[in-house]
């Protein structure tokens, strides 16, 4: 490939290759499958290398609690009144009685939308939502709170993306199954995908606690390797979320499960114990014949040998 030439293969992992025109294809087909959705993706030329790029969805599938990390000590909490704590318990905010983390997190997305990125393009489902199994909610009363109480407020409150959370619900498990989204590109790996979504929500526990996984509608699920690209792999296993879904799990507990086993996981038990059954008698089947060959064989070797024994006799 020749200087200023486009390369004609796109990378799935630092090993595997796809030619550049087979993956056109399943990109408009996936853009096709979203049409007049944020989730169309784009491509673009840098150095000779096509990198596609957009919102990829990822479902939690966590088991265990993660942990959410303290707000920042330099970082303010300012409240123009109590009458504005208690619009904003109510949802209501105004951009002068929002937090200073949340009015910086508007400034953020404003300045994301004017480096070229269309507003109807934001992540439509930021949120971590929590399981009814975990710590309840806070519930803020809309009245008037003295000094003292603003004080515990502002001591106890944790910051997530922008959102404020009482410590009590700063460990929790997010809803199975419930799905969040990251802007990304073909060119960022597994880890650092993980990493981006856990820096978005501020999760405090460690990238290696977690890994990647398809999970298919079979059954079947596939584990992203380190190095494997989980943009153009979306784009390889097409864009229908039903036939296949993009999860995060604890790398300890995320099993593999193969194609051959996965076929199986949706029968009923007693349609597993006949097809158990039938292995049996086939295996049994097959462990005859052996015995019966062994024992022909074996007969036929004592006869030989008695045949060269007699000979040597004569000799």
């Amino acid at each position: 490939m020749g200087d200023g030439e486009p390369n004609p293969y796109v990378r799935i992992s630092s090993t595997k290759y796809i030619l550049r025109p087979e993956l056109l294809s399943l990109l408009r087909t996936y853009n096709c499958y979203h049409e007049g959705k944020n989730f169309q993706l784009r491509h673009h030329e840098e150095g000779g290398e096509l990198v596609v790029e957009g919102l990829l969805n990822i479902s939690w599938g966590l088991r265990r609690p993660i942990r959410l990390q303290v707000q920042d000590v330099n970082e303010r909490i300012c409240f123009s009144s109590s009458e504005a704590w208690s619009r904003e318990s109510q949802g209501k905010h105004s951009p002068e009685t929002l937090p200073v983390a949340e009015q910086q997190s508007n400034k953020e997305e404003k300045n994301n939308n004017s480096s070229g990125r269309n507003p109807g393009e934001e992540e439509t489902t930021p949120q971590l939502k929590r399981t009814r199994s975990d710590a309840s909610f806070v519930q803020r009363r809309s009245k008037h709170y003295s000094p003292e109480e603003m004080q515990r407020l502002r001591s106890n409150r944790f910051s997530i993306n922008g959102h404020f959370y009482d410590h009590k619900t700063s460990v929790f498990t997010p809803a199975y199954s419930s799905v969040t989204n990251v802007r990304v590109n073909s060119t960022m790996n597994t880890s650092q995908v993980l990493n981006l979504l856990l820096k978005k929500f501020r999760v405090e526990n460690s990238p290696l606690e977690f890994g990647m996984y398809f999970l298919h509608e079979t059954g079947e699920r596939t584990k992203l390797g380190d190095t494997d690209f989980p943009l153009i792999c979306r784009i390889l296993q097409g864009p229908c979320e039903r036939i296949a879904k993009l999860f995060i799990m604890e790398t300890d507990l995320g099993v593999e499960v193969s194609h051959d086993v996965a076929q199986y996981i949706k029968f009923e038990m007693p349609l597993l114990y006949s097809f158990v059954e039938k292995l049996n008698e086939e295996e049994d089947r097959e462990i005859n014949k052996l015995t019966k060959r062994y024992h022909a064989l074996r007969l036929l070797m004592l006869q030989r040998l008695e045949e060269l024994t007699s000979y040597e006799s004569y000799a």
